[in-house]
Formats: C-alpha cells, structure tokens, sequence
C-alpha cells in the first residue's frame, strides 16, 4: 500500500513539475509551486519524515508562496517567450540528472540497516540522546542539541531570504508611488 501512494505521489509531482514548466501565467506556477511544496509534504510523511514534511509545507508552500504572491502583485504576472531556444538550458539539465543518477549508483539501498550511517553516526546519537534529560525524543535531540548550529544557520539564511526580499519590494512599492504622485502632480 505505500509503494502505491508513493507511486501516486511521484506521478502528481512529475505532472505537477511538467504544468510549471508548459505555464506562461506566474499567477498559475506559484499555485502550482505550492501545489508542488505540499505534494512532497506528503512525500516525507509517507517517508517517515514528519520533521522535514512540517518545514516544506511551512517554509516551501506558506511562506514562499505569499513572498511571491507579494512579488507578482508588484511586478506582473505575465512571462514573455523567452528569443531564445532552450537547447542550452535543456542540455545542463541533462547532464545534471545523469551525473545524479550514476552518483547514486553506489549509495546503500535505502532503509539498508548495515549503511554506514547506521555504523558510525546513529548509535553516537542514540547513545547520547540517552544521557540528555530535555528533548522529548530522539529527533529532537539531534536537531537541537547536536546540530544547533546548522539549525541556527538555516534560520538565519530564511530570515536573511526573507528581509531582502521584503527590502526590494518595498523600494519597488517606494519608486511606485513616487511616479504616481509625479503623475498626479502634472496633470
């Protein structure tokens, strides 16, 4: 049954993919985008990543999608056809997917309970999640005890994100109203 819904998630996510990729309208890709975020939500909690699952629906299908929206409605919600062809782009891409695909080659199989991580990193934080009174559970543990800091620097980067983009459409908002009242000024 997992593999099913797997399956009819991985097929959602790749006709999802494919309609942002055929959209002209930047209205209907960042409803698609969102569409995309929660879809592979949904990925995580059939994976088994609550964690994770939580913080692409909140950062990837909230957060992000009213950062565009905001942008769109500041700057238009039409894309012209690009005077170029996609070859080019097509071709990186291309060669991405398969330098992927054969670095994947190698890696354990997945859930395999002999991989290395569960050697070497696992039973360290199994065996000091033990010791430490505070978190709840295990995962909480690792993500705020052993890996504050990283936890802190992906804060700070969606904040920083988040700032600048609030900074350019408020200069964007400033220069707009500036030109209206120019205009109303002359007429």
């Amino acid at each position: 049954m997992v593999s099913f819904i797997q399956g009819v998630l991985l097929t959602l996510l790749a006709a999802v993919t494919i309609a942002i990729v055929r959209q002209r309208n930047l209205f209907g890709v960042v409803i698609l985008a969102g569409i995309y975020s929660f879809l592979m939500a949904s990925v995580m909690i059939v994976l088994d990543a609550v964690d994770v699952a939580m913080t692409e629906a909140s950062v990837g299908a909230g957060i992000s999608t009213v950062v565009l929206l905001a942008a769109l409605y500041l700057t238009g919600s039409r894309e012209y056809p690009s005077a170029h062809t996609a070859a080019v782009p097509l071709f990186v891409s291309a060669v991405t997917a398969v330098a992927l695909i054969w670095g994947t080659n190698e890696l354990p199989r997945f859930g395999l309970a002999d991989a290395p991580i569960h050697r070497h990193v696992a039973p360290s934080y199994l065996e000091a999640s033990a010791k430490h009174e505070m978190p709840p559970n295990v995962v909480t543990a690792v993500l705020a005890d052993f890996r504050g800091y990283d936890t802190l620097g992906e804060t700070t980067v969606i904040f920083t994100g988040g700032v600048g983009v609030m900074l350019l459409l408020r200069g964007r908002r400033k220069r707009l109203k500036s030109g209206k009242e120019g205009k109303e000024g002359r007429a």
